[in-house]
Formats: C-alpha cells, structure tokens, sequence
C-alpha cells in the first residue's frame, strides 16, 4: 500500500521552518479538506489549483511530490 502525499508531508511540516516545504506542509496540515488519503498527482494538483490559495505556487507541489516520488521508490 502506499503511503499517502499527507502523511509525506507531515513529515516535513515544522512550524519553526519558514522554508517553502515546511510551510506548504503547516498549511496542508491546517486545512481541514485537503485529501489525507490521496496518492494520486493529478487529483492533487487539481485540489490545489482550486483549493490551495495558501500555497505560494505550484513549482513549491511540484517539489514536494518529486521528493514523494524519490522517497516512494
């Protein structure tokens, strides 16, 4: 099974760390409706294109899911 983007990116969340990832992470753990159990990039960057106004562009998703994928290899 693999293991859902949330729980990647909590792992990088550190609300001490202002850096791009650490901060998209803080913000994808405060909102409530973001897909916790999700894998899948396509319906991610969909969520966030219509969802994600606290995440600074989608170069800081694309980022973090590249390093999702390493990880998850």
């Amino acid at each position: 099974m693999t293991e859902p983007f949330y729980r990647f990116l909590m792992t990088l969340r550190n609300p001490n760390d202002h850096g791009e990832l650490a901060t998209f992470a803080q913000n994808a753990f405060l909102d409530q409706s973001f897909p916790q159990q999700e894998t899948d990039f396509d319906e991610l960057s969909n969520y966030l294109e219509l969802n994600g106004n606290y995440l600074p562009s989608m170069d800081v998703f694309d980022a973090a899911y590249k390093l999702y994928e390493e990880r998850r290899s």
